[in-house]
């Protein structure tokens, strides 16, 4: 297993088999480890998704768990033999469909840590994000909200700044960067970036043979963009220091000089 912090450290994916929209076979888990690998990423926290609203049902949430333990059982075995320069590890992606999902328990967290990565429901914002944030800090979790650029009605991106304030850390997609889910994202992407507002990038890949986790692209973006920098703190320093448990150090805000958007969207055209 990798023990240092050479490479990249990955701390979104769906690479479980089988057990969301991510891979649903064993080979094409292998498959996107290969291109995760062969991007530069030599850690990878792997996070199925899962229903916080499920953590109030005892029965249906170790059923699940019992579903992601087989499909991870089998993703390590294989890894181990295929892979094994990268090291592997698990969390959840736990979407917020209800304000007090219980995260007593461990294994929802990246990695061990007290990092827990987050969504909003159906990409959707709720009224009273900032509360629900602060019940979890209340709770000992540091919330890691995933893909805040995608969120529809997140009209004003003060609000992201709020879910900070709240001790939040904000994760961009690389696909956002490069326009994988069009040009609302990709802009509010890189405003979060200009005003030093991400803390991490991550891939979001689901494992399937048709995607790709966009981080070469998003390399070759943010270096058009002067991003350099940002994009070694944002994709190793910080993604490896939350593995082991760390705090991110502050991010630089990147300056786009003018006429640079024109130039973006000349780039994906």
């Amino acid at each position: 297993m990798a023990g240092d912090s050479e490479g990249l450290t990955d701390l979104h994916s769906h690479l479980v088999p089988g057990v969301d929209d991510g891979s649903r076979t064993l080979l094409e888990a292998m498959e996107g480890m290969g291109k995760l690998e062969g991007a530069g990423v030599r850690r990878i926290v792997t996070t199925p998704h899962l229903d916080g609203s499920l953590t109030h049902d005892p029965e249906g949430f170790e059923a699940r768990l019992e579903e992601m333990d087989r499909g991870w059982s089998s993703l390590v075995q294989r890894a181990e033999k295929e892979f094994p320069e990268v090291e592997l590890r698990r969390g959840f992606e736990v979407m917020l469909d209800v304000p007090d999902p219980d995260l007593s328990d461990g294994r929802l967290y990246l990695a061990e840590t007290r990092f827990v990565l987050v969504e909003w429901p159906w990409l959707g914002v709720p009224p009273g994000t900032l509360q629900v944030l602060t019940r979890l800090k209340d709770a000992g979790a540091t919330p890691v909200l995933a893909h805040p650029e995608r969120y529809r009605g997140l009209e004003e991106l003060d609000l992201a700044n709020g879910w900070r304030k709240m001790g939040a850390l904000l994760q961009v997609n690389y696909g956002s960067l490069v326009g994988r889910y069009g040009e609302t994202p990709q802009k509010r992407a890189f405003t979060l970036l200009e005003r030093g507002w991400v803390d991490l990038f991550s891939s979001d890949f689901h494992g399937r043979p048709h995607l790709t986790p966009d981080l070469e692209e998003a390399r070759e973006v943010m270096s058009e963009m002067g991003g350099d920098e940002q994009f070694e703190i944002l994709s190793g320093v910080n993604t490896f220091r939350l593995l082991c448990g760390e705090d991110p150090v502050p991010v630089p805000a990147l300056v786009l000089e003018r006429g640079i958007r024109e130039k973006l969207r000349a780039f994906f055209r």
